[in-house]
């Protein structure tokens, strides 16, 4: 003999789970802004009602490519700290590498490759824009948004970036930053930059490291 409070649990545990689908569907799917779900609920008429959101980036798997020209620091002290917020970065979702070029040719060839799959940009500069962490963080993310969680900074060699990649005679202009008014080798800026990254997730989540 079945028992009827057995049969009643079963009952309220299908109604449960039936009323759950009906009132949420989601069908995430990739869009060159990065990932966009759409969501329905259901209202008192008993029509679904569409609405629109956008998946935050920190569910997604983002890749930041420093593209550099020269090749790496034969300082350990600056390829270990490196490191260090590479490591910090991966729970956060974020993967850091650098990509070395040992010419500006190659720097462009790599760049308008990123820009052919619709990465984003940014150029590191004197004449670019300086930033407060927090500006760098909100951009950080727009970026990283834009570029289908897909992101390459840019660093020139001791002569600094080509005019090809600052003033491009087609298409739209990237981004341009300076991380200070000082001058630093591209090997140390390297660093430099990789740890605004890491206190830049830090700021998104709230965490006391940027005081």
């Amino acid at each position: 003999m079945i028992d009827a409070k057995h049969v009643s649990g079963v009952k309220l545990l299908f109604f449960l789970c039936a009323a759950l689908w009906t009132r949420i569907e989601v069908a995430a799917f990739p869009s060159p802004t990065g990932l966009r779900a759409k969501s329905w609920s259901s209202s008192r008429s008993g029509r679904r009602t569409h609405k629109s959101s956008r998946v935050s980036s920190l569910y997604m798997g983002m890749k930041i490519n420093i593209r550099i020209v020269g090749r790496k620091s034969s300082e350990p002290w600056l390829e270990e700290g490196c490191e260090m917020y590479e490591t910090r970065l991966r729970p956060s979702n974020v993967e850091v590498e650098t990509t070395w070029h040992k010419d500006n040719p190659a720097l462009i060839k790599g760049v308008e490759g990123d820009q052919s799959k619709g990465h984003s940009i940014v150029l590191l500069d004197p004449l670019g824009a300086t930033k407060t962490s927090e500006r760098f963080t909100e951009d950080m993310y727009e970026w990283l948004d834009r570029g289908g969680s897909r992101l390459s900074f840019v660093i020139g060699g001791a002569e600094g970036l080509p005019s090809e990649l600052k003033y491009p005679a087609q298409g739209s202009k990237p981004a341009m930053i300076s991380l200070s008014a000082l001058t630093f080798t591209h090997q140390f800026a390297r660093m430099l930059l990789i740890e605004q990254i890491y206190r830049a997730t830090e700021i998104r989540k709230g965490s006391g490291y940027h005081k």
